[in-house]
């Protein structure tokens, strides 16, 4: 499988006694959750996916891009990899009220890009705000439409609702869902948090002590008919 709306990804990575040995691909266009307990390696593939760190070897392929490839020597630096982040703690810049914070290295003809996620994601009330003066949800909603900003080919998020009390995450939640309706933009959503996966997920990998514990998908149309391949697996459905 290659090109097009895919996600193609095989890492080795070894840090002291663990080691991350993970490989898949899958057609990619809706919201694919990564989850599993702490240590099962979440973080390293999230910081091999993200350009932070760099695998022993792999290769990454996103929408038809080669982000890298370590056979090749190809390694696209962060800030080339099109892949917008979102953290848990939003990191949003003290100094900049939240209009700056959005626009803050957006790409050109972002006016219109900007009137639309101030509306879905609710942010007319807080533009000329400073973080501090938000609070965590509304910190959150900034980060994930100043990640948006750049149109990037794909949108990762870390934990994003684990510094959120029930009632934020759920209006976040709720936010996460009408962003990708609106937008398109494909999602890689890493979480703990079973509940978060199974409401936004239509595909979801669990990872156990650096490999690919499952893997399953509910028949959505927007993954299509061909399913979940892992490498040198056969496609497999959720029940």
């Amino acid at each position: 499988m290659g090109g097009g709306e895919v996600i193609e990804l095989k890492l080795e990575k070894s840090q002291g006694a663990f080691t991350l040995d993970v490989a898949f691909s899958l057609p990619f266009s809706g919201i694919l959750g990564l989850m599993g307990p702490s240590g099962s390696g979440k973080s390293t593939l999230f910081s091999c996916l993200a350009g932070h760190a760099v695998p022993d070897e792999g290769r990454i392929a996103v929408r038809g891009t080669t982000l890298l490839d370590t056979r090749r020597r190809v390694n696209l630096r962060p800030a080339r990899r099109g892949i917008g982040i979102v953290f848990q703690d939003g990191l949003l810049f003290p100094h900049m009220s939240v209009r700056r914070n959005l626009t803050y290295g957006a790409r050109a003809g972002a006016p219109d890009l900007l009137a639309e996620l101030t509306e879905v994601l609710e942010l007319a009330p807080l533009m000329e705000r400073r973080p501090a003066s938000l609070s965590g949800g509304e910190r959150q909603r900034v980060a994930i439409g100043r990640a948006l900003m750049a149109e990037p080919r794909l949108l990762l998020l870390d934990e994003p609702l684990s510094a959120l009390d029930p009632a934020r995450r759920e209006e976040v939640l709720c936010l996460l869902e009408r962003v990708h309706d609106r937008t398109g933009t494909p999602m890689i959503y890493i979480s703990h948090a079973p509940e978060e996966i199974r409401r936004l997920a239509q595909t979801v990998i669990t990872l156990d002590r650096g490999r690919i514990a499952d893997i399953s998908a509910s028949p959505a149309p927007r993954f299509g008919p061909r399913g979940l391949q892992p490498a040198g697996g056969r496609p497999r459905w959720a029940v």
